[in-house]
């Protein structure tokens, strides 16, 4: 039992020895042996390697893949007119060289990442402080954006080289500080104000105007419609007199007849109506009496 036990024993700590000389890049990865803190080898390619068990020999993977660096801050930048202003951006940048970098960098993507938003920031200040708004915000900002690459590169490639390689660098968003931004809102909205104030008087002088131009021309239409009606009225008048001239010259009983038929329907209108005379001695129920032959007897010619 005692020798199983050994052997047993021996198996794993040869396993466990084994394991530790054995270790696995991915192809996503550089990886760094070290030897007694100094770096012994760079491993670029993906695949199984081997080393030397701890504490003789160690390693450790830093990210070969594109990153990406956003702007961590949003502290104000000035312009070349001293405008304040906040951008946001962000760079594409990747590790190229691990021993140039862990020697001048870091040993991890964080420091480089906290050294190259210095880099960046500073690129991008003294670019902004050569350029107006208005530059900042037209077809110049793509110009802005290369020579801000172009500065970190000379540094991050300079005498003693990052071991990194900068792709892209972009703004996202460029604007005034939160002061200056109320403001122009408040400026922005007090001329869309006086600007619908201005369009709702010409529309109510417009209104004004047509409802005066409407009116004018109505009555104009009435005078002239009154005065067609009163026209042909005169014509119908003159007319109707002319008919009844001529008619009541061939019969002066019927013209009398008519005329007092005429006066009795003016007179009886309503059933309302009271009219008290004496029957017997008026003239104005002359037609009314059957004695009289003047009604009633048929005109001769």
């Amino acid at each position: 039992m005692n020798r199983i036990g050994f052997i047993v024993t021996s198996a794993l700590v040869a396993l466990a020895l084994l394991s530790s000389t054995l270790f696995v890049v991915d192809q996503r990865q550089f990886g760094v042996v070290y030897a007694l803190g100094q770096i012994k080898e760079v491993i670029t390619e993906p695949g199984l390697n081997f080393k030397l068990p701890p504490p003789f020999q160690n390693v450790t993977y830093i990210d070969k893949r594109l990153l990406t660096l956003d702007s961590p801050d949003q502290e104000p930048m000035l312009t070349a007119e001293k405008q304040r202003v906040v951008i946001d951006w962000y760079v594409r940048w990747r590790i190229t060289d691990p021993l140039q970098y862990i020697r001048n960098v870091g040993l991890d993507e964080a420091a480089g990442a906290n050294q190259l938003n210095r880099v960046v920031r500073n690129a991008f200040q003294e670019e902004i402080n050569r350029r107006t708004v208005r530059e900042l915000l037209s077809g110049k900002r793509e110009q802005l954006m290369a020579d801000v690459k172009k500065e970190v590169l000379e540094v991050v490639k300079g005498a003693k080289p990052w071991g990194v390689d900068v792709v892209d660098v972009r703004i996202t968003r460029a604007d005034y500080v939160d002061a200056i931004t109320e403001s122009v809102y408040r400026r922005m909205e007090a001329e869309r104000k006086r600007v619908a104030t201005e369009l709702r008087s010409t529309g109510t002088a417009e209104g004004e105007k047509i409802r005066a131009d409407a009116d004018r021309q109505r009555e104009v239409a009435v005078a002239n419609a009154y005065r067609d009606a009163q026209k042909v009225k005169g014509e119908g008048d003159a007319q109707a007199a002319a008919i009844y001239a001529e008619s009541f010259g061939r019969d002066a009983n019927f013209a009398q007849f008519y005329r007092s038929l005429e006066a009795y329907k003016a007179s009886f209108s309503k059933k309302s109506d009271v009219m008290v005379v004496d029957p017997s001695g008026s003239e104005f129920f002359k037609a009314f009496r059957g004695s009289s032959g003047a009604a009633a007897a048929p005109a001769k010619k």
